[in-house]
């Protein structure tokens, strides 16, 4: 050789299998013709890829450390036995050999068996459900092992045999000459599809792909603190894969129904209580449920399912009022609050005798005289009730 191939890859004379591999792949990467088409650079990239061919090999290397010709006389680019174009595919496909392979290195046989699928189904719950926790059973479509088969894809007594045209090795090779050389790529067999053997007799259940779609039933606990879009995980409950292959996953996504009373932000409750004006007026208290009476308690539980509100006298429309700790319960620990806002009903007819006394009511009040005219710097009772209502 013209220049020394530990020179040419950048490696020291020690350097191990690796080190020399990654050296060549990352100059592969800049020098290929198909990157740089310099007439320069492509005669830069035989003398690369013939320093790697002779590091690569154990006996030229050998041959090569003790002054001798690790080429044996054979002169040429690529002439060498055992010498591969795959070596300069798998600096551009990270180890995988063109087609994909799956044995070491990227080349050999594809295993039959892959892992399958994640699948995802829907499930409503409501919203006291979602804040406490709930356990359901769910019925599931899905691909399982093929029971007749046991996933293997060949009918009962028989095997997959070994194929012919490749020998098992689920690749054949095809063998060019270029401007580099003589070239030999790997390709997938096209009669085993790569897998190496051929199944002369499919299972009639499952067509030889070794798993059929079955419905089954599934458990599956919600966790307290689920919101809308929340996904449980279980793992191993999804699609089996093809050849009996493990199976993916199975993700529950959760959508929380509307609640008639409670609207959840967060891990916050929220509710609106509406009282008459009356009532704003001279306070009152009202008893209202928790979330937790959407859930069934035992008697002696000792689980408060309502609690007493109070109004108190003069309560303006949209006051709140913020109970700690009666929220949702967090995913992470915790629990938010439930914020109640009043609503004042103002009223939208009047009788006679209703009127009369609201207006001897303002009067009293100093709101309106008893000519209807308004006094400087107040507004009438009216007027307020109007500019309640038309806020609601």
């Amino acid at each position: 050789m013209s220049q020394d191939p530990y020179e040419l890859l950048g490696v020291a004379r020690d350097a191990d299998a690796d080190a020399i591999k990654k050296a060549y792949r990352r100059l592969a990467r800049q020098l290929h013709p198909d990157v740089n088409p310099d007439p320069e650079t492509q005669e830069r990239f035989k003398e690369v890829t013939r320093a790697y061919e002779v590091l690569s090999d154990p006996q030229k290397r050998a041959a090569y450390d003790r002054g001798g010709d690790p080429f044996g006389g054979a002169g040429g680019f690529g002439q060498g036995p055992g010498f591969s174009f795959t070596d300069i595919m798998d600096a551009f496909f990270g180890g995988q050999g063109p087609g994909g392979a799956g044995g070491p290195g990227g080349r050999g046989p594809r295993s039959r068996s892959r892992r399958g699928q994640d699948a995802l189904i829907r499930l409503e719950i409501e919203l006291a459900e979602a804040a406490f926790g709930v356990t359901r059973e769910l019925n599931v479509d899905t691909a399982v092992q093929c029971s007749t088969c046991h996933g293997e894809g060949a009918a009962p007594g028989t095997h997959a045999v070994p194929c012919e045209t490749c020998r098992g090795q689920g690749e054949v090779a095809h063998v060019q000459r270029s401007f580099l050389g003589e070239i030999r790529t790997l390709r997938p067999c096209a009669a085993c599809r790569g897998f190496g053997t051929i199944i002369p007799e499919p299972c009639r259940e499952c067509s030889g792909d070794g798993r059929v779609r079955s419905r089954r039933a599934l458990t599956v606990k919600i966790p307290a603190g689920v919101d809308n879009g929340t996904r449980v995980q279980l793992a191993e409950q999804g699609e089996v894969g093809p050849g009996g292959g493990p199976a993916g996953d199975l993700y529950v996504e959760i959508h929380v129904a509307p609640h008639e009373t409670f609207t959840r932000q967060g891990n916050d409750l929220h509710c609106t209580v509406t009282v008459p004006m009356s009532a704003a007026a001279l306070g009152t208290t009202f008893t209202l449920p928790t979330l937790e009476a959407d859930v069934e308690q035992g008697a002696d539980s000792g689980v408060e399912t309502s609690f007493e509100l109070e109004v108190r006298p003069g309560t303006q429309s949209g006051t709140q009022q913020v109970l700690r700790g009666r929220g949702v319960p967090g995913l992470r620990g915790g629990r938010g609050d439930l914020i109640v806002t009043i609503a004042v009903e103002t009223p939208t007819r009047l009788d006679a005798r209703q009127e009369e006394l609201l207006r001897e009511l303002a009067a009293i009040r100093g709101e309106e005289d008893p000519t209807g005219q308004v006094k400087p710097g107040s507004k009438s009772v009216f007027g307020r009730l109007r500019d309640a209502f038309n806020q609601h």
